[in-house]
């Protein structure tokens, strides 16, 4: 019996530590631009507009497919009732069936068609499906465009919530030791019990901010996990610093050009408007005659075309051209280019809205982006005062010539500036990333 606990003890222990990797959740460390490679292969939205960007190609191929001949194939059999026999007499020869009683028909038919002259509908057509084609895949490049924006401010907003961790900790550290400082001197009749009070109560305060942060990073992490498509319960390590020196910026006028230029929700527009237009010449294409050439080739039993019919196979051809051209439909065709007009001019007029929006989104984006690097240098010396004035306040009290509430006051001022600061540098990245989306980078 001993042996056998000893022998599953062993394979316990063998097999403790493959089943505690197992239940440990992975760790992914990962730069802001493999987060967003990740997200992009992982995103069903983005899968929807490549679905529906296959399906805007698949319009082209058809509407390219009309001015193409159609072949149609037909077979049957029909099984008809007996009728009597319809003879031709002359004299002196015998009676012979000019419509004989044939219950069994068979038939088979090939034919083709080709348009010859649609008014311009077919080209138009075409047309219609090749700009709705564009307008996709820039539909494509806005989600791709969208997602890099979430993705960076997921990206961000989890390393923010990490730094101001680790600096509610540090301050947390220093509460402590300014707590042991102010119970000691409490003890020796130093210092009042209000003053141990006051320390304690930014202890609880700072802590209570620590697990508030603690909860927006587990989301901000949550909320990348989300995005990157990967396991729930993975751990996402950003391989990348909150700070870092800003990059130049472009003058207004300049962003402006290029967001008009390489915007894709405006080109997706600008090819609807063209789609839109060339709808409308689909519409007047119903009032100009219509030209088609059509040939089939017939093979049946009996063949009808052939008189007398006979129980055999027979084939026979035909070949035509139909011109057709409705002279009054009531109104139907106009008030059809009336409507893709009036649509026609709905987007154009959406397109110049865009236009202005754009302007003011990248105006606002530039100046949300220069007052984030304005508010980083002020949190910057900010935060270099606070801690000067910290450990100034620390001196004091030791000398005997500072109260603790004064020095408790220097480190309140301290952990909020450096709070700030992380925030200042967070709205920064921010700000960047969506001034790039802005402007069409």
């Amino acid at each position: 019996m001993t042996r056998r606990l000893v022998a599953v003890g062993l394979v316990w222990a063998a097999a403790a530590p493959a089943l505690a990797q197992e239940a440990t959740p992975s760790r992914l460390s990962l730069t802001l631009a493999q987060a967003v490679e990740r997200a992009q292969a992982a995103s069903a939205g983005l899968a929807q507009l490549e679905a529906l960007a296959r399906a805007a190609e698949a319009d082209v191929r058809g509407a390219r497919a009309q001015r193409l001949p159609q072949v149609d194939v037909a077979a049957g059999y029909t099984r008809q009732s007996n009728v009597p026999e319809l003879l031709l007499a002359l004299p002196g020869e015998p009676p012979r069936p000019l419509f004989p009683n044939i219950p069994d028909n068979y038939r088979a038919r090939a034919a083709a068609s080709l348009p010859l002259y649609t008014g311009g509908r077919v080209t138009a057509l075409g047309e219609a499906a090749r700009q709705e084609q564009q307008a996709s895949s820039h539909d494509l490049d806005a989600g791709r465009a969208d997602l890099v924006l979430e993705t960076t401010s997921a990206y961000w907003s989890l390393v923010t919530a990490r730094e101001s961790v680790l600096v509610l900790d540090e301050s947390l550290h220093a509460y402590e030791a300014h707590l042991v400082d102010a119970r000691n001197r409490a003890r020796f009749g130093l210092a009042a019990r209000n003053e141990v009070l006051a320390v304690e109560v930014e202890r609880d305060r700072a802590e209570l901010a620590r697990l508030r942060t603690e909860n927006a990073a587990a989301l901000a992490e949550a909320n990348l996990v989300r995005l990157l498509g990967v396991a729930p319960g993975t751990s996402i390590e950003a391989a990348e610093p909150l700070g870092a020196e800003a990059a130049p910026v472009e003058a207004l006028e300049s962003l402006v050009a290029r967001a008009l230029a390489q915007r894709p929700e405006r080109q997706a527009l600008a090819a609807r408007v063209s789609a839109a237009q060339a709808r409308v010449r689909v519409e007047s294409a119903a009032r100009r005659p219509q030209v088609a050439a059509t040939a089939g080739f017939d093979y049946a039993n009996p063949n009808r075309r052939i008189l007398p019919p006979v129980p055999l196979w027979k084939e026979s051809w035909d070949a035509s051209i139909n011109v057709g051209w409705t002279l009054f439909d009531g109104g139907r065709a106009s008030a059809g280019a009336q409507r893709a007009a009036a649509r026609a001019d709905a987007v154009r007029l959406q397109l110049e809205d865009v236009d202005r929006r754009i302007r003011l989104q990248v105006t606002q984006r530039r100046l949300d982006l220069d007052a984030a690097t304005r508010a980083v240098e002020v949190a910057a010396r900010a935060v270099e005062a606070a801690r000067e004035n910290s450990r100034v306040a620390g001196e004091r009290q030791e000398a005997g010539v500072a109260s603790s509430s004064d020095r408790l006051d220097a480190e309140v001022v301290l952990l909020r500036a450096a709070l700030e600061h992380k925030d200042a540098l967070a709205q920064r990245r921010l700000a960047a990333a969506a001034l790039d989306r802005a402007a069409g980078n």
